[in-house]
């Protein structure tokens, strides 16, 4: 869509480029859980949760936004910083903005074709949601 135009993506608004990020990682991950495993939905709804709620992404962000190159860093910083009009009840304001920022990030890889960088993103922000739910599990 955008692909010949970055600079125009890098622009949009930070909500516009979460709403796309929020869509590409639950379909990610909703993809992930059927492959892994068979379910009910309820059930895979359940485990998805896991990954997209806001305080799981917040712990994403934190970890991944050092390997941010100036262009994702630049998007991050404004998905961060971007006002948010409504907060889900089970968020925590600073988690809901860092789980914004992260979704703007994969937004801004979508929108722009960067699907190599986008992939390994989304595969390691489902591994650091499972090497913590593995980890919770040896304490």
């Amino acid at each position: 869509m955008f692909q010949e135009n970055t600079d125009q993506v890098r622009l949009l608004q930070p909500a516009v480029l979460a709403f796309v990020g929020d869509a590409v990682f639950n379909l990610f991950i909703r993809e992930r859980l059927v492959r892994r495993k068979q379910a009910s939905s309820h059930q895979l709804h359940i485990d998805a949760t896991r990954y997209v709620k806001a305080a799981s992404q917040s712990r994403i962000a934190r970890e991944m936004q050092k390997d941010f190159n100036e262009d994702e860093a630049f998007v991050f910083r404004r998905g961060r910083n971007a006002k948010s009009t409504t907060i889900p009840k089970n968020a925590n304001v600073q988690d809901y903005h860092y789980a914004t920022a992260f979704e703007a990030v994969l937004g801004y890889l979508y929108l722009t074709g960067q699907t190599e960088r986008l992939d390994t993103f989304l595969e390691q922000a489902a591994s650091i949601i499972e090497n913590d739910e593995t980890e919770n599990q040896h304490e």
